[in-house]
Order: structure tokens, then C-alpha cells, then sequence
């Protein structure tokens, strides 16, 4: 039968004899430490309690040096010294104009870092890809083909769906503005132009960064987390041409098809609400359409799609390839994906905007 542990002051601290188990930690005072060793060489056991409650009496005596412990207790009290929980936070810093300027500092610093790093494996990306065209077999068609299917193909009804809605919502609100001056028939100019050169390729855009950019971040992560890309890597495999070019050239396919599908389904949304609320005839609709909607207009929504879907591609895998070992940073950086995806695209199609006023496109 073991002893239970009991405390005894001496000249130079504390000395611990017996078995430091949870059960003896329950019934011991916390004691104070006159001396600056905590002498443990008669102590016959030790669990983590016991660990913990030496740990807590070194701290009262203010750093007090553990003597007499057997290389295993040695192992143990560090051990739980490591898993011990962190020290109450700081107090928040004051909220002044010093500290303000320095927190928009830090974040200035943090998102240039981040830029140049999506620079840098965006040149890693565009490299691969290019580096195609001299050994296409390198290419995973296999690869590919799924990605263009989960993109694209499993993507049509919910883009389809979207832009019907935009083209009825468009030819509704659109027809109760024109009817006060007599000009109803403009409305098929104004989903025509709306759709085809501005909310058909942004919207769908913007879908895909939330459906696929986030598959992207999770399905990277995901295999970040398990170690398998380190796998790849032992096994003489470039994660790039492995895992993000497919899902990147897969992007830049479909998108322009998607927008496409984008464009049809709102005109005809855009048709059908202008026959039902103006009286406006699909005959006469394709006619105005036909007649006064510039080629151009769907130009200028097509030449956006692949930079769209660039965008969207780099974002998503870089997110997934930062992924840490831990769920919090996989989920974090899935919306952070989702977030900076929708961002930079509005940014881009600003961009796209002005260039395109500029020269009178």
C-alpha cells in the first residue's frame, strides 16, 4: 500500500515524500515555499495532478528549483508544463489614435506579404501551365475532365437559375421606371446590355467563387491537413501540376461556358417578363436585340470570363496549399477564400470597366 504524500518544511524550502497522486493533491493545501528548492527525492510516485500541483508550488515560490526527480518525473512535470493552459491575456491595448495607426499598419504590412505571395504561386501556376505546351503529357486529363465536370456541368442549374431571375427582376423593375415616359421598348436595350456585358459573367463569377473557389480551399486543405500533398512530394510529385493546373484550367474553360448559359438564361427571363408585364412579343424582343445590342457587349463579357476564373482558381488552391494542421484554419481560410475570390473579381471587372470606356468599346 502506498503512502500518501505529505509536505515537510525544511531550511532550504519544501520537501515532498509519498505518493503525489490526484487523490493526496485533493487533500493537500497549497503550501508555501520558505526556501528555493522543493526537494521531491523521497517521493515514490507521481501522476499528473501531481505534476501540476509541484508546478503550481514552484510558481508561488517564484521559480523555486525541483530537486531529487527521477529523469521520468523529470519528463512528466515538463510535459505538463508545456500543456499548460495559457497565462490570463494582457489587457487590451489602449484604443488611441498611436495604436490605431499602428493596427492599420500591421494590416497594410500583412496584406502586402499576402499579395506577393499570391504573385509568387501565381507565376508557379502560370508557369506549370505554360510548361505544358512543351510536354503536354504532363497534363492529368483524367484530372481535368472531373474538374471541368464538378465546375462547370454540376454548376449550370444554379447559374441558369440565377440569371433567369435577374433578367425577370431586371425586365420587372426596369418596365415600371420606362412606363412613366412611354419608352417600355428600351427595356429589351436595358437587359440586353445589363446582361450580356456586365451582370451575367459577375454573377456567375461570383457563384463560382462560392461554390467551387471554396470546394477548392477545403478539398487543398483537407489534404494539407492529412499530409498527403508532403506525400506527393516524397513521392517526386509537383503539387501544382498534381492538384491546383487541373483545377485552374478547369475554371477557365467552363466559366465561359457558364457565362454563356448565364447570358441565354437571362435574356429569356428578360423576354418572358417583358411579354408578360409590357406586352413586348419574343418576336419583337429578338428583333430590338438583334437590331440595336452591339456584338460587343457579349464580347466584353466573354474576354472577362477567363481572367474571372483565374482569379478565382489562384485564390481558392493558395488558400488551400496555407492550410495549417488544425479544422480552425481549414474553415478560416475557406471563408477567407470565398471573401478575397468575390473581392479581387469586382475589382477586376472595375478595372475591365473602365478599360474597356476608354477605348470606346
Amino acid at each position: 500500500m502506498t503512502t500518501a504524500a505529505r509536505l515537510t518544511a525544511t531550511d532550504d524550502g519544501l520537501r515532498v515524500a509519498g505518493a503525489l497522486t490526484i487523490d493526496a493533491v485533493a487533500a493537500l493545501a497549497p503550501a508555501a515555499v520558505a526556501g528555493a528548492v522543493i526537494d521531491v527525492t523521497d517521493m515514490t510516485h507521481m501522476d499528473t495532478a501531481g505534476a501540476w500541483f509541484l508546478i503550481d508550488l514552484q510558481d508561488r515560490a517564484g521559480g523555486a528549483q525541483i530537486v531529487g526527480a527521477t529523469p521520468v518525473q523529470t519528463q512528466l512535470i515538463e510535459t505538463v508544463r508545456a500543456n499548460l493552459a495559457p497565462a490570463d491575456a494582457a489587457p487590451p491595448a489602449p484604443d488611441d489614435l498611436t495604436a490605431r495607426v499602428s493596427d492599420f499598419g500591421k494590416r497594410v504590412a500583412t496584406a502586402g506579404q499576402t499579395a506577393k505571395e499570391l504573385l509568387s504561386f501565381l507565376g508557379q501556376v502560370v508557369a506549370a501551365i505554360a510548361g505544358l505546351l512543351w510536354r503536354p503529357r504532363r497534363l492529368r486529363l483524367t484530372s481535368l475532365v472531373h474538374q471541368c465536370q464538378q465546375v462547370g456541368l454540376n454548376a449550370v442549374p444554379i447559374v441558369a437559375l440565377m440569371a433567369f431571375l435577374i433578367g425577370v427582376v431586371l425586365a420587372f423593375q426596369g418596365s415600371a421606371q420606362l412606363r412613366q415616359f412611354g419608352a417600355e421598348v428600351f427595356v429589351v436595350d436595358l437587359i440586353s446590355i445589363s446582361v450580356l456585358r456586365e451582370l451575367g459573367i459577375l454573377l456567375t463569377a461570383i457563384i463560382v467563387a462560392g461554390r467551387s473557389g471554396s470546394a477548392f480551399t477545403a478539398a487543398i486543405g483537407s489534404m494539407k491537413m492529412r499530409e498527403e500533398i508532403d506525400a506527393l512530394r516524397t513521392l517526386g510529385l509537383d503539387p501544382i501540376d498534381v492538384l491546383v493546373v487541373p483545377r485552374v484550367l478547369a475554371l477557365m474553360l467552363m466559366l465561359p461556358a457558364l457565362g454563356f448559359v448565364a447570358d441565354l438564361s437571362g435574356l429569356i427571363g428578360g423576354a418572358m417578363m417583358s411579354w408578360i408585364d409590357l406586352g413586348v412579343s419574343p418576336a419583337v424582343f429578338q428583333a430590338r436585340l438583334l437590331s440595336n445590342t452591339d456584338v460587343w457587349h457579349f464580347g466584353v463579357g466573354m474576354i472577362k470570363a477567363p481572367f474571372f476564373a483565374l482569379i478565382i482558381g489562384i485564390i481558392g488552391c493558395y488558400e488551400g496549399m496555407s492550410v495549417g494542421g488544425d479544422a480552425e484554419s481549414l474553415g478560416r481560410l475557406t471563408s477567407t477564400s470565398v471573401v478575397l475570390s468575390i473581392f479581387m473579381v469586382i475589382v477586376m471587372d472595375a478595372l475591365f470597366s473602365i478599360f474597356f470606356a476608354t477605348v470606346g468599346i
